[in-house]
C-alpha cells in the first residue's frame, strides 16, 4: 500500500530525460565492471552473508569518505517520499545479494548469473503498471527471448542434480528482488541525487546484511589477505563502479532497458568463468547465451525507437 502511494504521488512522465553525449557509454562500463562480480564471489572463501556485507559495508563507507559534505547537505533537501522509496531500494538490494551470493555456493557462475539477470520481464510488467512507461510489443517480444535462453542455460542444468537447480532458484528468487531496487531507482533517481541516492541505498543494504550475519552467527574476521582483498575489490568495481553507473543510466533510461542490459552480464561472466576458472562451455549455454544476447540487441534498438517517439 504505501509502495502504491509512492508511485501514485509522483509525477508520470512516459519519456526520457535528454541524456548526455556520453551516457551510452555508462552501460557497457557498468556491464563490464558487474561481470567480474561473480567471479570474484567463486574465489572467496567467506559465507555468502559476510561477502554481501563486506561488499555493501566497504562500498558505503568509501563514498561517505569522499562524498560525506556533498551528501549531507543533499540529505536536507530530500523529502520523505524519496527517502523511504531509497529505503526501499536498500531492502530490495540486501535481499538481492543475500539471495545471489547464495546461489553461486550451488550452481555454476553462468547459470547463476543467467537467472538472476532474468529481471526484465518482472521490470516489463512493474513498470507498465507502476511507472506507466510503455512497453511495445516488439520490446516484449526480446524480453522473452532472452528470458528463453535463460531456460534453456537452466535445462543444461536440470542433470547436473538439485544443488544445482536449488542454486538456480536463488538467483531467480535474487532477480526478483533486483526487479524492486531497479524500479524504485528508476522513479526516485528523476528527481534525487546520485550520491545521495547510492549512499542511502547502499548504507541501508550494508546496515541489513551485517545484521543478517550476525544472526547468522558468522563471523566478520580471521579472513586471509586473500579474501579481504577480494572484499575490496567487490566494493570498488561490481559495486562502486558497476552498480553505480547502473544507478546513473536510470535517470537517462528505462528501467526496463537498464535490466534487459544487465542480461549481458552472464556473457561477460562466463568468458571470464570459462579463462579463470575453468568452466565448460555447453552446447546449451552458448544457445541460451546467443538468445540472451540477441534479445538485448532488439531490446536496445526497440528503446532507441521510443526515445525518438
Amino acid at each position: 500500500m504505501a509502495t502504491s502511494c509512492i508511485f501514485d504521488s509522483m509525477p508520470e512522465r512516459s519519456i526520457f530525460l535528454p541524456a548526455p553525449s556520453h551516457a551510452k557509454a555508462v552501460l557497457p562500463i557498468g556491464l563490464i565492471a558487474i561481470s567480474f562480480a561473480s567471479i570474484l564471489i567463486k574465489i572467496c572463501d567467506a559465507p555468502p552473508l559476510i561477502i554481501a556485507a563486506y561488499r555493501l559495508g566497504l562500498a558505503t563507507l568509501v563514498l561517505l569518505l569522499f562524498t560525506f559534505p556533498r551528501t549531507l547537505r543533499e540529505f536536507r533537501q530530500l523529502g520523505r517520499k524519496e527517502i523511504f522509496a531509497s529505503v526501499l531500494a536498500g531492502v530490495f538490494l540486501c535481499f538481492h545479494f543475500a539471495l545471489w551470493i547464495t546461489s553461486l555456493k550451488y550452481t555454476s557462475v553462468a547459470s547463476s548469473v543467467i537467472f538472476v539477470t532474468t529481471n526484465p520481464i518482472f521490470v516489463a510488467l512493474a513498470s507498465t503498471f507502476f511507472l506507466r512507461e510503455k512497453i511495445s510489443l516488439t520490446l516484449l517480444l526480446s524480453i522473452l527471448l532472452a528470458v528463453l535462453g535463460g531456460m534453456i542455460i537452466a535445462w543444461g542444468d536440470w542433470d547436473k542434480g538439485q544443488g544445482n537447480l536449488y542454486g538456480d532458484f536463488l538467483a531467480l528468487l535474487g532477480a526478483i528482488m533486483a526487479t524492486g531496487y531497479l524500479l524504485m531507482g528508476r522513479r526516485v533517481r528523476r528527481n534525487m541525487g546520485l550520491i545521495s541516492y547510492i549512499t542511502l541505498v547502499y548504507g541501508v543494504a550494508a546496515i541489513l546484511l551485517i545484521l543478517l550475519a550476525l544472526m547468522s552467527r558468522e563471523s566478520f574476521f580471521q579472513y586471509s589477505p586473500k579474501t579481504y582483498l577480494i572484499f575490496f575489490l567487490l566494493a570498488l568495481v561490481p559495486q562502486l563502479i558497476g552498480h553505480t553507473s547502473l544507478n546513473w543510466a536510470l535517470k537517462f533510461f528505462s528501467a526496463t532497458l537498464v535490466a534487459v542490459f544487465i542480461l549481458g552480464e552472464p556473457i561477460g561472466a562466463t568468458i571470464l568463468a570459462y579463462i579463470l576458472l575453468e568452466e565448460p562451455l555447453t552446447p546449451k549455454l552458448l544457445f541460451g547465451g546467443t538468445l540472451v544476447l540477441l534479445g538485448i540487441y532488439f531490446s536496445a534498438r526497440e528503446e532507441r525507437k521510443l526515445e525518438k517517439l
